[in-house]
């Protein structure tokens, strides 16, 4: 697979799971969404902050694909990505988000991205995962 694709995918998978498919809509959610599953923790994300950095729902949302097509306009990822991976879908959750160790990825790659450019976003699993979340 292409690393750009891997990207487009990454990056609906997040999106898809955070914002329970409103790229459609174009309506973001006034609360803080609490992305849970994660061993380590839960994630409050603030779609309002990422919209501001990121611009336009496109970058995180992503259309189908063939070998898995929406079965609704507003699908999440977590209809297609699973854990573990079912396929045809080959990307599985936590995949969708970061490798195992968090060294490369959607959240974090971004969130390096924006240190390296003065920002301050969190980079280290408990500056985002925490167990208090709920």
């Amino acid at each position: 697979m292409k690393v750009t694709n891997l990207l487009a995918v990454l990056l609906g998978c997040l999106a898809g799971v955070m914002f329970g498919g409103r790229a459609f809509a174009q309506t973001a959610p006034a609360a803080p969404i609490i992305l849970k599953g994660a061993p380590v923790g839960a994630v409050k994300f603030g779609h309002t902050t990422h919209l501001k950095v990121a611009g336009r729902c496109v970058v995180c949302h992503h259309a189908s694909k063939p070998e898995k097509a929406l079965l609704a306009p507003q699908q999440a990822c977590t209809d297609c990505h699973t854990k573990p991976a079912t396929p045809p879908v080959t990307t599985n959750l936590q995949a969708a988000f970061h490798n195992p160790t968090a060294t490369s990825g959607l959240c974090i790659e971004c969130h390096q991205t924006q240190n390296r450019n003065g920002k301050a976003a969190p980079v280290k699993c408990a500056d985002c995962h925490k167990k208090s979340n709920t």
